[in-house]
């Protein structure tokens, strides 16, 4: 009655009251005021209309300084109105800070064409538009929830912080050229205080013949270490060890001399050849080849061809016959050489501080921007973009239309969200571009995840416990759903993450949206939480024993929940091969066919991980500001000839 009552008395007089379901948040009707999140639960009625209550966390957003102060007065108001229903050890503690998101920048000038539109605020997205600042660029940055950093975001619950998604960071080396993250950060003036990891992971496998007891592998930070403990549980395979992960060594040292930008540059790639022959050598021997074939070369034992599967699968999750050797050789290294190391006061201190660099170097963060549509206008013959020369009846991204009905204007667009979301929502079908057809016949949608954040009494993680684990207990089952759990504790490194005598626990293991559609609330709750005891079983058994009487705190995710927050389709975390691949070689890069329109972040190479997706993001910057004259490139009829070249035969690996 008191809602009902509140709302009569603002503009929503032909509001009408609709179910709210997880896979579909409420159009915002009016833009004047959108007051979003009073109860982190499921199965609310809301109302449509000037004011709309949905699922998620506190927020307020406002054209001006009164209709603010309004929506603050009418977000405290109601707040109390009703209890929601309890779920199983969660609590809906509201966040952000309400303080907070009425601070949040929504607005951005409307009347000037920018250099680029980044379309979400994910690490890729950031680092592109960093990049671009730091040269001068005008850039715009949308996204579309609260916060920056999508899968790299946090959220906190009754003082534990918790990731959003991995804890496992690579690229905060201070050496070298594969620094990623580290270099992303220093294009905006910022760098991030970090503590180093001894170990990467800790293996948990399968028993086998060969292993009664099961594979217990620690993969320490200093490589000699490793390549002894593994060989010390393959000793026929001693040689085999060695002469592999040296393969990726090669690869991996290749890489860190070089000069990481765009691979759809040929200035770029004529410069680095000219001066690292050695190198660009060594990498086009393997840009062909799969982790898989290669191991095969060097190993023969199935046990240790499974563990190089799931030591690919941690990063791919695809097999190594699925991975292309460049990824492999990269990461496989990269943990000996810069090393795993965790941004003290968690991981979403790298998208926070990359949004503060973009802000203090001029570029706009617009928060609460929902981009609906990507405007196309008829293409320009003198801008660069696109596969080589541009068709008569093509067309370019001109700029953004958002939910709310704003425009925004530019001479490039940088799509940020999956390759699905970018040509199967914001584009017409039909614009859609014949490459992006093959894309979707060569590549499938990665799984997404079912995740429970914890919150657990310290008593149960003892001194020298490792900080991420990997459970498997049958091979044949790795790329199943719920077959490979992934567990992080990052508190054990930074136990400002989690309140005294407490620690934070997250698992989360592959699984796909089909089996949680169109499930009745009831049951899906019910689901959720069958599942996630099924998992604490198989953790209390191989890494923590008495985790379930010492959780305080659970949160429980399902792909609905990536879907619904993340705003990826089907909640997946980027593409994955449907078939044998060529390596890299037909792997999607930053330009797409439609003129002054680009692809960043997992649905690009180098593919899925923090690091990887801050390569994408540098390379891509790299590739628009080209394309804009904004940085030196080939003339323009090599530039064409060379990308339409480059293509042909990618389309044709």
């Amino acid at each position: 009655t008191a809602l009902t009552k509140e709302l009569k008395t603002s503009e929503a007089k032909d509001s009408s009251v609709i179910p709210f379901h997880e896979k579909m948040r409420p159009v915002i009707t009016a833009p004047s005021l959108q007051v979003s999140g009073l109860y982190g639960h499921q199965n609310r009625y809301v109302m449509s209309g000037n004011v709309s209550f949905s699922n998620g966390h506190h927020s307020v957003g406002c054209r001006h300084a009164q209709a603010r102060r309004t929506a603050l007065r009418k977000a405290l108001t109601v707040t109390n109105i009703a209890a929601p229903p309890e779920r199983p050890k969660a609590v809906a503690t509201k966040y952000p800070p309400l303080d907070h998101t009425v601070e949040l920048p929504t607005h951005a000038p409307e009347d000037i064409v920018y250099d680029a539109i980044v379309v979400g605020a994910g690490v890729g997205g950031l680092t592109a538009a960093a990049q671009m600042v730091a040269k001068g660029a005008k850039v715009l940055v949308l996204e579309k929830y609260l916060v920056p950093g999508g899968s790299a975001a946090h959220f906190k619950r009754q003082g534990f912080t918790f990731d959003v998604g991995s804890s496992m960071m690579f690229g905060f080396g201070s050496q070298g050229t594969t620094n990623l993250i580290t270099k992303a950060l220093q294009a905006v003036g910022k760098q991030l205080e970090t503590i180093p990891d001894p170990t990467q992971v800790k293996y948990h496998m399968p028993k086998t013949p060969g292993h009664p007891q099961g594979l217990k592998v620690q993969v320490r930070r200093d490589f000699d270490d490793f390549v002894r403990e593994l060989s010390s549980k393959f000793p026929h395979e001693a040689d085999g060890i060695e002469q592999f992960y040296k393969h990726c060594w090669r690869i991996f040292s290749s890489l860190n001399t070089l000069e990481l930008k765009s691979l759809e540059e040929p200035m770029y790639l004529m410069q680095q050849f000219f001066r690292h022959p050695g190198a660009c050598l060594t990498l086009a021997v393997d840009v062909a080849s799969d982790t898989g074939s290669v191991a095969c070369r060097y190993i023969k034992d199935p046990d240790l061809l499974h563990l190089i599967d799931i030591e690919c699968f941690v990063f791919s999750t695809v097999p190594a016959s699925l991975t292309p050797m460049i990824n492999a050789g990269m990461v496989l290294s990269d943990r000996f050489y810069g090393g795993v190391n965790y941004p003290v006061g968690g991981v979403s201190k790298i998208p926070e501080t990359l949004a503060e660099g973009i802000l203090e170097k001029g570029g706009h963060i617009v928060y609460k921007a929902n981009v609906r549509k990507i405007i196309t206008d008829k293409p320009l013959p003198e801008q660069r973009g696109g596969y080589g020369r541009v068709q008569p009846d093509g067309v370019r991204a001109a700029g953004v239309k958002l939910a709310d009905g704003r425009e925004f204007r530019a001479r490039t667009v940088i799509s940020n969200a999956t390759r699905w979301d970018t040509f199967g929502r914001m584009i017409e079908d039909d614009r859609l571009p014949e490459s992006e057809k093959l894309f979707r016949e060569r590549y499938k949608k990665s799984p997404s995840f079912f995740t429970i954040h914890m919150g657990v009494d310290a008593s149960i993680v003892p001194e020298g416990t490792d900080v991420h684990h990997i459970v498997l207990e049958d091979w044949n089952k790795m790329e199943d759903a719920h077959g490979t759990l992934f567990v992080s504790m990052p508190s054990i490194l930074d136990p400002g993450l989690a309140p005294p005598g407490k620690h934070v626990v997250h698992a989360f293991t592959p699984d796909w949206i089909d089996a949680w559609q169109h499930l009745p609330a009831e049951e899906y709750e019910r689901k959720k939480v069958e599942v996630a005891d099924a998992l604490i079983e198989r953790l209390e058994a191989k890494v923590l024993p008495g985790l379930k009487q010492a959780t305080c705190l659970r949160e429980i995710g399902t792909p609905r929940t990536h879907r619904r927050y993340l705003g990826r389709e089907d909640g997946t975390y980027g593409p994955i091969p449907s078939r044998k691949i060529q390596g890299m070689v037909g792997m999607p890069l930053n330009r797409t066919a439609i003129q002054g329109l680009y692809c960043v972040g997992d649905s690009t190479f180098p593919g899925q991980g923090v690091n990887a997706v801050a390569m994408s993001g540098i390379g891509c910057a790299h590739r628009v500001m080209c394309d804009l004259g904004i940085m030196a490139a080939m003339p323009r009829v090599v530039d064409d000839a060379f990308v339409s070249t480059m293509q042909y035969f990618r389309d044709r690996a």
